[in-house]
């Protein structure tokens, strides 16, 4: 059917599409949009596997790029489209503004929902737990959050109740602590579902009910992993009806590494099973001792004490490995090559017997508690049941978790992939971690060999002009690529300049004064600028040894939530002040800045890769065991795409101009820096600037033109 689909009607469909929406927003047609729409069409028509890259530059304009031929096209297969993004921000621009723009303005017909996790709704029964309090006597309540998260709590109920709320996260305009909404929410083993009381009002529900025949979901990269890892079909359609765009895709890579590691602190989870016992004892007296609990209780004690003294065996032989200290409170080993020595393995292995019994044990309790919900078990006080399911399916959670350390731990000499694997040690514990270093192959397993279609795209995939690092970290095996520069005239409105220093990046404490000294005369005349750091430590320095009036016009990461900060900078610039935004790699992409916003792009060092992170010291370890050179292969491509991203905050559209400044002469001087310098867009270069030559600060000489 597919190769037929493409008429010669639909085409017209399409076009007609891209015509009315170029006249009704005043647009001329640019040939990268053009090349987009014919390419993702061509895809979606054609033969399995129907998987697409297209890297298009800033200003291409990509969601009318791939809306535009993916909608019409997935209607006429009966398939859905999944718009997935990594960042909050683009997920509102695609629904909030993107979305309603080409419905209004296209000529096409579709409907769209905002799909999100139960981890961003509030849980109405977990939240009536943490008020009710003391009233739920016997009924352990775990993780309840801190003691001021009650004036919170209370508010939130008020406000849903007054329908100045939706329960989602991401409308509390307060603010809230991680802790205090995490107390509030639930995951699908605390929820019961149709059989809560709280049902026909749950926030998760509502907006799970409204994604029912729509046409265009738009999710982000965390929900379609979790979902694919349930299965698919959980939350969104099941993989084999969707079309995916994954804008943002150059995150796929990381998220996938996030989403499928795991971590256990051995002695907390040793005090976690001393406390099980007690929980399955006092669920059974709560429902007058029915046999097959007591049973389940009894079955706890003995499993949870076999499970503490392996455990603390455990911790006992990890805590003598060679650790090296990476901050004031954390030490870590890293095993070579991600392999766990045989005696660890052993004892990892042997813990996870009496955790995998636990862990069948409030599966059985949580089943049962499903059952007296359903009526197809009878107890005493069986009404209790709503209120146990969530105490009960935390447990679950946390018995799953650990299961799943141990086992990996336990397997970590068989075949399979790649693993880092490293131990944490905290001043009361130690914590053992294993993140997957070839996050392709499970893309692979789990989402390219199941979707109808998949297309990634975002303004920075390739690395130093080459898409064969990104084909590698997703799983991809050269498959279509596209290309589609920025339409911006680069050399026009903006300048790239490198100051001449005397320092060495790599001299902490010189290049940290250095960088000090030079801010001032390249911010401080400025209306807006937006500086970025590569770790917290130069940061903090820089800041402490700067004039402390140019530190009162900075709004700093750290010093608030990032959304905050954003707003109070671009207050400061709308009343007419000066302002200066200064961050980390979080402010380096997914920030939008444009016109006055943000006039300078300073970057105070090459942003390689942290050299102590564990994950990647594997992936260079793993590299140079295959022969290859980790450096080249990985650390510069890494680097340029990072840079690319730093950059990418400086020109937002065609009007807009301003100067980068890069405080890390080793672009010039290093060999691998022409590659570096080759891989940005065409800006006007200043490779060899001096402070001296403008005292004001930087980009009035070369730009005054534009202002």
């Amino acid at each position: 059917m597919t190769d037929t689909l493409l008429t010669d009607a639909l085409k017209a469909d399409i076009q007609q599409a891209y015509r009315a929406w170029l006249e009704a927003k005043g647009f001329r047609p640019r040939r990268g949009q053009r090349e987009m729409i014919a390419a993702v069409a061509r895809t979606l028509t054609g033969p399995p596997p129907r998987l697409l890259v297209v890297e298009a530059g800033t200003g291409t304009g990509k969601t009318a790029g791939y809306c535009l031929p993916a909608i019409p096209l997935a209607q006429a297969l009966g398939k859905r489209v999944i718009i997935s993004t990594a960042t909050v921000a683009l997920q509102e621009q695609v629904v909030l503004r993107d979305l309603p723009d080409l419905l209004a303005h296209s000529g096409l017909r579709f409907s769209f929902a905002l799909a999100k996790g139960r981890g961003r709704y509030v849980c109405l029964k977990r939240l009536d737990d943490r008020l009710r309090g003391g009233q739920q006597q016997g009924i352990p309540l775990f993780d309840v959050g801190p003691a001021e998260g009650r004036a919170t709590w209370q508010t939130m109920l008020e406000d849903f109740v007054a329908r100045r709320w939706d329960g989602e996260l991401d409308t509390w305009t307060e603010g809230v602590d991680d802790t205090v909404w995490r107390a509030v929410t639930t995951d699908h083993r605390g929820c019961a579902n149709n059989r809560c009381s709280f049902f026909r009002q749950c926030p998760f529900f509502k907006a799970r009910a409204g994604l029912d025949g729509v046409d265009v979901i738009v999710a982000n990269h965390d929900l379609v992993l979790a979902d694919l890892a349930l299965g698919g079909g959980a939350v969104l359609p099941e993989p084999e009806e969707c079309i995916y765009v994954f804008d943002e895709a150059h995150h796929l890579p990381e998220k996938t590494q996030q989403h499928f590691s795991t971590s256990a602190r051995l002695l907390a989870a040793g005090n976690w099973l001393d406390g099980l016992g007690a929980v399955l004892g006092s669920m059974a007296q709560r429902f007058g001792r029915p046999d097959a609990l007591v049973d389940l209780a009894t079955q706890v004690t003995g499993h949870a004490a076999a499970g503490q003294a392996a455990l603390r065996l455990l911790h006992a032989v990890a805590g003598v490995l060679p650790f090296q200290p990476r901050d004031e409170t954390l030490e870590t080993y890293r095993f070579p090559l991600g392999r766990v020595p045989d005696d660890l393995a052993g004892l990892a292995r042997e813990a996870a017997v009496p955790v995998r019994a636990l862990h069948d044990v409030l599966e059985r309790a949580h089943g049962m508690l499903q059952d007296v919900l359903a009526g197809e078990i009878q107890w005493q006080g069986g009404f209790e049941a709503e209120d146990w399911l969530p105490v009960i399916g935390q447990q679950l959670a946390r018995a799953a978790a650990t299961l799943a350390l141990l086992e990996e731990y336990g397997s970590a000499d068989s075949e399979g992939p790649m693993h880092a694997r490293w131990v944490n040690r905290y001043e009361n514990d130690l914590e053992l971690v294993s993140a997957p270093i070839e996050p392709g192959r499970l893309l692979a397993e789990h989402l390219w060999s199941r979707c109808y279609a998949a297309l990634c795209t975002s303004a920075t995939l390739t690395a130093l002009g080459r898409f064969t690092r990104f084909f590698e970290r997703v799983g991809l095996e050269d498959p279509p690529a596209l290309g589609i520069p920025s339409p911006f005239d680069y050399p026009a409105i903006a300048t790239f300049a490198v100051p001449r220093m005397q320092s060495d990046p790599r001299d902490f404490a010189a290049h940290s004064r250095e960088v000090a000294e030079l801010l001032p005369l390249l911010i401080g005349g400025e209306r807006s600028a937006l500086v970025l750091f590569t770790s917290w430590r130069q940061l903090r320095e820089v800041l402490r040894q700067l004039p402390d009036a140019l530190v009162a016009r900075m709004h700093v990461q750290g010093d608030g939530a990032k959304q905050a900060l954003l707003a109070a900078h671009r207050a400061a610039i709308d009343a007419g002040e000066q302002s200066y935004l200064v961050g980390l790699a979080s402010f380096a992409e997914g920030v939008d800045l444009p016109d006055d916003y943000c006039r300078h792009v300073v970057i105070a060092k090459l942003p390689f890769a942290v050299p102590d992170d564990p994950i990647d010291q594997a992936m260079a370890e793993w590299a140079e065991a295959q022969g290859r050179k980790p450096f080249f292969d990985i650390a510069v491509p890494d680097a340029a795409v990072r840079l690319v991203q730093a950059c990418g905050r400086l020109i937002r559209h065609e009007g807009d101009y301003g100067r980068i400044t890069l405080l890390d002469r080793r672009i010039v001087s290093q060999r691998y820096g022409r590659a570096l310098l080759d891989s940005l867009p065409p800006f006007r270069r200043d490779l060899d600037w001096t402070p001296a030559q403008d005292s004001r600060g930087a980009s009035a000489p070369d730009l005054s033109a534009r202002a």
